[in-house]
């Protein structure tokens, strides 16, 4: 190999609380990390908004911050793949670049009547047949609608073609290279493409009522798209973009059909890879594009969302103030033998998978004179893992087949009663891998495939290595009995609002 050859590899991982770039050496290690928060906006109950020009401003500033704290050059870089939160909807303008309006977060239930009425109307069937997913107000149509209509003007602007959709990948992209695409994977999130054809549909278009004009080209999530045109890192060529969630399983090398990990952020998200062919859930499951590689087939995963998980230490840290940092929660919670009887069903915005309940609220169940604050930290901790297992027995259901290992990524993996209780409750072997930054790795890997940096997928499951594993040791007369006082505390906040 000659010295002209660049060492190292790049991601942008924009997410939803802040904004990273992380450079990569060729073993897929960190040679080093910039990070920015941004702020988050809750205008009314329900609605969670961000300014994406914010972003934008975070995105360049660490960028330029990765450059300077690595002592790269712009050449080093084979090249950067973007990986982002999904679902958030961006309107900009074409000509400036300047967003519209706000950015309408995955977590935002604005447009919880539309889901109503259309289900009424057009039903579910029709949905979930075409797009894999369920009518929902996290996916990015309904937003996208809702800011059409409720912004002055505009729905004409946007017939006009004056203005653009996309979510936060397509929105960077553009701010950085000038270009409008999206990968299938983020594209498969917006309720709006077809899962066979990876095409834009026109009859979700008509039902949906979203002007054409405004959406992106749809491409695979490793090729050339563009170099970016400005600013520290002028010339390096983007070459990767992968939904978040998809990201973390190409980082944890899950190519193989029934592999599966899940990530542990604000929320949790457990993929499975079921290959070449999509499977249709019949147990609250999404159904989403994982990846697709350059010309090669797409492949498809099963995926189980659980909408409040690291949110919920947040909550308790910001909103109850029992602990300075989140960190804590796992000394406060091992001070408590057990959870006490203390069970914490986190539906702050409905519940996600399995249940796809707008209308369920939070409950925590089985509080006595007994119960103090160690158990109610633990019972935190164990409603993540609780919804994991949920979402994992569904998938089995579904795709018919057992999962051997749950491979584990996210910030809440440093939690090792979290991570040995979820072995104990799944049953199942958990392994934490040696990069913590998965998610970032694969969009990376994306990159780094389109270029040449690396040769092919095997190459990347030859460099995975696990750092750490947990064996269930409870027995199952227990691991019974709390799943099922779980099951009865999920009971409780179902359809509270109904």
């Amino acid at each position: 190999m000659t010295h002209d050859m660049p060492e190292y590899i790049a991601a942008l991982d924009q997410g939803t609380t802040s904004t990273r770039f992380i450079i990569f050496d060729r073993a897929g290690r960190m040679r080093c990390c910039a990070q920015r928060e941004h702020a988050q906006h809750y205008p009314q109950p329900g609605w969670v908004e961000h300014d994406a020009q914010e972003i934008w401003q975070r995105t360049q500033e660490v960028m330029d911050e990765a450059l300077r704290q690595s002592g790269l050059r712009p050449s080093d870089l084979a090249a950067i793949g973007i990986t982002n939160q999904r679902e958030t909807a961006v309107l900009w303008d074409r000509v400036t670049g300047e967003p519209v309006a706000n950015a309408l977060v995955w977590q935002d239930t604005r447009v919880a009547a539309d889901v109503a009425r259309l289900g009424r109307e057009v039903g579910e069937e029709f949905f979930r047949s075409r797009t894999g997913l369920p009518l929902s107000t996290y996916f990015s149509a309904l937003k996208i609608r809702w800011l059409l209509d409720n912004i002055p003007g505009l729905r004409r602007r946007a017939e006009l073609g004056e203005i653009l959709f996309g979510n936060m990948d397509a929105f960077l992209l553009w701010k950085l290279t000038g270009l409008h695409f999206t990968d299938v994977t983020n594209a498969s999130r917006t309720q709006l493409m077809n899962l066979s054809t990876l095409k834009w549909d026109a009859e979700l278009l008509r039902v949906f009522d979203i002007p054409r004009e405004i959406l992106p080209e749809i491409r695979s999530s490793s090729e050339i798209y563009g170099a970016l045109k400005e600013g520290s890192l002028k010339g390096v060529p983007i070459a990767g973009i992968l939904g978040d969630q998809q990201a973390a399983l190409v980082g944890q090398t899950c190519f193989r059909r029934g592999e599966a990990k899940n990530t542990y952020g604000t929320g949790c998200f457990l993929l499975m890879n079921t290959g070449s062919g999509s499977v249709l859930s019949k147990h609250g499951l999404l159904t989403t594009v994982a990846y697709k590689l350059g010309t090669k087939p797409a492949c498809y995963a099963l995926e189980g969302s659980v909408a409040i998980a690291g949110a919920l230490v947040q909550w308790l840290r910001d909103n109850l103030r029992m602990f300075s940092s989140s960190a804590e929660i796992e000394d406060l919670a091992r001070s408590a033998e057990n959870n006490g009887g203390v069970y914490f069903v986190p539906a702050f915005s409905g519940l996600y998978a399995p249940y796809w309940d707008d209308n369920a609220r939070g409950v925590i169940a089985g509080l006595t004179r007994y119960a103090n604050r160690a158990h109610i930290a633990r019972a935190v901790l164990e409603a993540t893992a609780f919804q994991t297992r949920d979402v994992v027995k569904a998938m089995e259901k579904d795709s018919g087949i057992v999962l051997e290992i749950l491979r584990v990524d996210g910030g809440m993996v440093v939690n090792e009663l979290l991570m040995q209780f979820q072995a104990d409750i799944l049953d199942r072997e958990v392994v934490r891998p040696a990069t913590k930054e998965t998610t970032a790795l694969g969009a990376a890997y994306a990159a780094g495939l389109a270029t040449g940096f690396y040769r092919d997928t095997e190459e990347l499951r030859a460099s995975w290595a696990a750092e750490k594993s947990w064996q269930p040791k409870l027995d199952s007369a227990r691991r019974e009995h709390i799943c099922a006082m779980w099951k009865k505390a999920v009971d409780r906040s179902l359809d509270w609002l109904g």
